[in-house]
């Protein structure tokens, strides 16, 4: 079965109310795209990898695959795309101050990961709720990582897609691999050609929390 976006927001609401807080599903979906990654390319410790994280709960999720790989010896460097005190979420907040206590990721500008020479690049830029033009510095982030010969992996679907319909903004990633939560959104499958290989991973959310989702 596939869903919507807004399915989507219902079914995490849901869950939330019936006591499984946020926190604990983004900690679930970063660290079950760190094990996909892991699949794909076995011993993550001698990996470079680059991190793109935007200012909501995408951008969380990536700070959490941030330290994940961390804790598989990557060497992580983060840029943050925007002022700290922008960040929208309580989650995403939590997982920013913890990256700023680890010695073992390095937080950097987006001029800074210009010359960075990653393995890997994680889009965790914008999610599913984009809506009109992409502006900076979402839009050179973009731009940096298209022009990367790194394999992308993008967070629940490629900054710039939308995933109920496929359709895309003026800009968008073209990943190597996409993990997306909880169920196939509805657009991405016929996007292949931007998502790459896309898998779905269970975040811990009830099946309860679909009754009623409209």
């Amino acid at each position: 079965m596939e869903i919507t976006v807004k399915q989507m927001y219902q079914i995490e609401e849901n869950g939330h109310q019936m006591g499984f807080p946020r926190q604990l599903m983004m900690e679930n979906a970063g660290a079950s795209m760190v094990k996909n990654m892991a699949r794909q390319f076995g011993d993550l410790s001698k990996k470079d990898v680059l991190v793109f994280a935007g200012l909501g709960n995408n951008g969380g999720d990536a700070l959490v695959v941030a330290r994940h790989l961390a804790g598989h010896g990557s060497h992580v460097e983060v840029v943050l795309l925007g002022d700290p005190g922008d960040i929208k979420t309580v989650e995403c907040r939590t997982n920013w101050s913890l990256i700023q206590k680890m010695k073992s990721v390095s937080v950097i500008t987006l001029e800074q990961a210009r010359s960075a020479k990653p393995d890997i690049v994680i889009d965790g830029i914008l999610g599913t709720g984009i809506s009109g033009q992409i502006r900076e510095p979402h839009s050179s982030a973009i731009d940096l990582i298209n022009n990367t010969s790194a394999y992308k992996v993008a967070v629940d679907v490629p900054s710039g897609v939308n995933p109920d319909t496929g359709d895309t903004a003026e800009k968008f990633v073209r990943a190597d691999m996409t993990v997306t939560f909880h169920k196939m959104k509805r657009g991405m499958p016929r996007r292949a050609d931007l998502c790459g290989r896309i898998f779905v991973e269970k975040i811990g959310i009830p099946p309860e929390a679909e009754d009623g989702v409209i």
